[in-house]
């Protein structure tokens, strides 16, 4: 069974799993650690004891951990829904385009998690974003909150806890060994790039070079 290991004690980047080798990491001061950052469409899973962080609009994050060996991580999902049973090659990268939607980011997420050790009966889940935050007639940060609920409510995994809805958007930071997140809602905005990121991978999604069905929100 895997072991968080204390490469962060000793002061070593700890080395990432396989597949995760593209992820932002990076030493955070403040908390003496070191970390991951994540952007939309990514995923980060960590054997180690490190702190891995992003930023949400309307997209939604999955935290989820084994809560024995403390392996765990998390996703950043812009839609809900992406048909990969039609596409020939969704699963052969770890972190890829297809990983924007949830089903496939959910899937990924928790086969990441069990492969590096985790045990499907020890899954400890937490859920946030999915912020009305873009001035758009349909709220797609809602739609992202009723799929993560129901595809875990199918999946018979329970979640412990939630931050989601709300027109603000979040910083969040995920510790997998212990659980705990840090979650601030940021109500003065001091430029609109976030804004501006989600309107403009939203839009991207129609030149996107994807095999298969997407389905949009009508």
């Amino acid at each position: 069974m895997s072991k968080v290991t204390d490469d962060n004690v000793s002061g070593r980047m700890p080395q990432c799993l396989p597949g995760f080798e593209n992820i932002t990491r990076y030493w955070d001061e403040k908390h003496s650690i070191y970390a991951a950052k994540i952007l939309p469409g990514e995923f980060y899973v960590t054997p180690h004891g490190e702190l891995i962080a992003t930023v949400l609009g309307s997209c939604v994050t999955a935290c989820i951990r084994d809560t024995v060996v403390g392996v765990g991580g998390i996703n950043h999902f812009m839609l809900p829904y992406f048909n990969h049973h039609q596409s020939s090659n969704w699963e052969h990268t770890p972190v890829s385009k297809e990983t924007r939607y949830g089903n496939i980011a959910m899937e990924k997420l928790i086969n990441a998690i069990l492969k590096a050790g985790g045990s499907r009966g020890n899954l400890e889940i937490k859920i946030f974003g999915g912020g009305r935050v873009l001035d758009m007639q349909t709220d797609i940060g809602e739609k992202n909150i009723e799929f993560v609920k129901q595809y875990l409510q199918k999946e018979n995994l329970n979640v412990v806890a939630e931050d989601v809805g709300g027109v603000h958007p979040r910083k969040l930071q995920y510790f997998p060994y212990t659980g705990r997140v840090r979650v601030k809602k940021l109500k003065n905005l001091h430029n609109n790039t976030l804004i501006e990121r989600e309107k403009n991978y939203i839009a991207s999604l129609s030149h996107a070079s994807l095999k298969g069905k997407v389905e949009l929100f009508e």
